[in-house]
């Protein structure tokens, strides 16, 4: 690293690693480490209506970036720059070595932030309206780190080098791990060497919550962004052969045809590949396609319903202490249910000779509690400054509506094969983007102002919030005032 701070990465012993520590001159070494998206769950852009460029002119003199093209990525007058991160060389097979997205995580936050207008958007009729992000007029640089094995640490400060030296306004960061100290924390190296080039970050918060003190990106010189709620939710409906309905929470596109028989996950163990352990929670290979086939499967636990779907199952009903709030999409049928509402289902099923059963397809409701912080959505206070409040602010990040990748499934599960131009995803990372517009957004019309005073500026404005929060120790309730600010783009 030599454009806007000094490092390298080497292949080193733990001997050799503690030796260049402790000379003179090396401020601190530390492992590549690898982060995670902060989704609840790169890109083919030039297909996307929402990155086309109508009405962009050539770009700014001051930029000093370049796009890496290849057969299947080029950019545009809209996309500006795009280059991609490996540092150990090492891919996947499903990883394509272009900046192309076959996640969809980047084409979501980027469009978040300045995707253009795009009128009728949906997922299969869901949320249906004009997609915009929050300053469709400016222009996208994309450093592609993250792959199918997660984002290592080199990769993230290769990209802040070049993006810094590259000329960005602002950088948009939905990644995340564990906390560290600031000098072994690449988010926070690279996100201070921004900072003194006159460039906000704005990080994700992390998808570690209700706890306190999840919270991941924390460092006192960028924004933290948490996750909160919008007026829209998403319902889906459970009828039982009884005509007993249930509501539950999912993103359900699938019409339902008929009413399927239903069996528990925990009665149709995988015998036949000799799985010794409990079917009930649906996962990996536990399950015996022969018993579940056709059949909606009642489940404990909440999970991509990957299991179920490549069993051969109609669809499947997971039962959960914690909704959190977020609705998920499934290759098929599917709804999360309360834990109570899955117990009497579960009665239903041991009570009934031939039980049967059908997910009605999702309906959107308005949210009237709405904005509140998502349960997900990760706690302060810092881990490592502990007298710096974080996170700064909280924006949309519940079933948020973008762009998506035509080379990423709908849902998590890669076997399902539907395509969409938009999704619908729920997480801190989808949070971050909508604070990077509004930052954007202000930088368009206060070019001077420092990093310092935009995020001032955020935060200050911010509507505040307050919730009453009850912390139970031993035998005792302890009521404190919860005060978090929202800033709704």
């Amino acid at each position: 690293y030599k454009k806007s701070f000094n490092g390298f990465v080497a292949l080193l012993t733990e001997e050799e690693m503690h030796k260049i520590a402790g000379m003179e001159g090396v401020v601190s070494v530390f492992r590549n480490d690898k982060l995670q998206l902060h989704t609840t769950r790169s890109w083919d852009f030039m297909k996307s209506e929402s990155f086309k460029d109508d009405g962009f002119g050539p770009p700014p003199s001051k930029w000093k970036g370049f796009c890496v093209t290849s057969s299947n990525f080029t950019c545009n007058n809209k996309i500006i720059g795009a280059r991609y991160y490996r540092s150990n060389g090492e891919f996947e097979e499903e990883d394509i070595r272009s900046p192309r997205d076959t996640d969809g995580h980047g084409t979501h936050t980027a469009s978040t932030a300045a995707g253009g207008l795009v009128s009728m958007a949906s997922l299969y009729g869901l949320a249906e309206g004009t997609a915009r992000g929050g300053v469709p007029g400016a222009r996208i640089a994309v450093y592609k780190i993250c792959w199918s094995d997660g984002c290592q640490d080199a990769d993230v400060l290769a990209a802040f080098d070049d993006a810094i030296a590259d000329g960005v306004d602002i950088i948009s960061l939905s990644v995340g791990g564990s906390p560290k100290d600031y000098l072994h924390d690449p988010i926070a190296i690279g996100s201070f060497h921004a900072m003194k080039n006159g460039i906000l970050t704005s990080a994700s918060g992390g998808n570690y919550g209700p706890n306190i003190g999840t919270i991941s990106n924390v460092a006192p010189w960028f924004l933290s962004v948490a996750a909160s709620t919008i007026d829209r939710k998403f319902s889906t409906k459970v009828q039982l052969g009884n005509k007993m309905i249930f509501e539950g929470i999912s993103i359900n596109t699938f019409d339902p045809l008929k009413m399927y028989p239903m069996i528990y996950g925990g009665d149709a163990t995988n015998k036949t590949r000799n799985y010794t352990g409990s079917s009930r929670f649906c996962t990996g290979n536990s399950l015996d396609s022969n018993l579940v086939k056709g059949k909606i499967v009642l489940c404990d636990a909440r999970t991509s319903g990957k299991a179920p779907f490549l069993a051969g199952a109609a669809g499947t009903v997971m039962r959960s202490k914690l909704l959190d709030g977020y609705a998920d999409s499934y290759p098929f049928p599917a709804a999360l249910v309360r834990a109570a509402d899955g117990n009497n289902i579960a009665d239903y099923i041991n009570s009934t000779r031939n039980p049967i059963a059908s997910i009605f397809k999702t309906n959107q409701l308005n949210d009237t509690l709405a904005p509140y912080v998502a349960t997900f959505s990760s706690r302060g206070p810092s881990s490592i400054t502990g007298d710096i409040l974080k996170p700064d602010l909280t924006a949309p990040g519940v079933d948020i509506l973008a762009a998506w990748s035509q080379g990423a499934p709908v849902s998590s599960v890669k076997e399902d094969k539907r395509r969409v131009p938009y999704n619908i995803i729920s997480g801190t990372s989808m949070a971050c983007p909508h604070a990077s517009g509004v930052a954007a957004y202000i930088k368009s019309f206060y070019p001077s102002w420092s990093p310092a005073t935009i995020k001032s500026a955020m935060m200050t404005t911010g509507i505040a919030l307050i919730f009453i929060l009850f912390i139970r120790t031993s035998n005792l309730h302890k009521q404190c005032l919860t005060f978090v600010f929202f800033f709704l783009t």
